[in-house]
């Protein structure tokens, strides 16, 4: 049975992935960040059973998707390590973040965040990104690490597994008034 879920997760992903990239129109060198709890993929309440087979599923799905594209993945650490990012230390270096000393475990940052430390190629946390997109797998509340201007992305799966899955792209913020003149495609 849990063959089938890790199916499902990867399924569901690899799908989701695929059209928040589109959606959003990230582009290469640019921030996706997931929060994820492997708890609620597998159909418990999150925090509650976490589970690496379940995050490997995940990650696996969606990784080989983000370096094809050059897109960096931000993977959100749970409240424990008050939802820390793990990212390659390429991108803290490009976007100026400071590393910060810890390393996530399953049960001290959660089960995805430590599939993606284990599977980086040279992994740094960081306490916040401005993401320009981001995936909230099963409520573990991704808006810290998202730019200011953040719009819902509906996708044609509403899940990952058995967690219910929203989506953002973000977008400059529209500032000035009734003279302001705005460009015809966001950049």
């Amino acid at each position: 049975m849990f063959d089938m879920i890790e199916r499902e997760i990867a399924r569901d992903a690899e799908i989701a992935v695929r059209e928040l990239i589109e959606a959003a129109r990230l582009t290469e060198g640019q921030i996706l960040v997931i929060g994820c709890s492997s708890s609620e993929m597998i159909g418990q309440r999150i925090g509650k059973n976490s589970s690496m087979e379940a995050a490997v599923a995940l990650y696996e799905a969606i990784a080989p998707i983000l370096a094809e594209k050059g897109i960096y993945l931000a993977a959100q650490c749970c409240e424990h390590l008050n939802r820390a990012i793990i990212i390659e230390r390429t991108c803290a270096e490009k976007y100026g973040l400071d590393p910060v000393w810890v390393k996530p475990q399953p049960k001290a940052g959660g089960s995805f965040a430590t599939t993606a430390w284990e599977h980086m190629t040279d992994p740094v946390a960081v306490e916040t990104v401005k993401a320009h997109a981001g995936m909230d797998i099963g409520g573990t509340l991704i808006g810290m690490h998202l730019r200011r201007v953040a719009v819902p992305v509906r996708l044609s799966v509403s899940k990952i597994g058995e967690a219910s899955l929203i989506c953002a792209r973000t977008r400059p913020a529209y500032i000035g008034g009734p003279r302001a003149q705005y460009q015809t495609e966001e950049p």
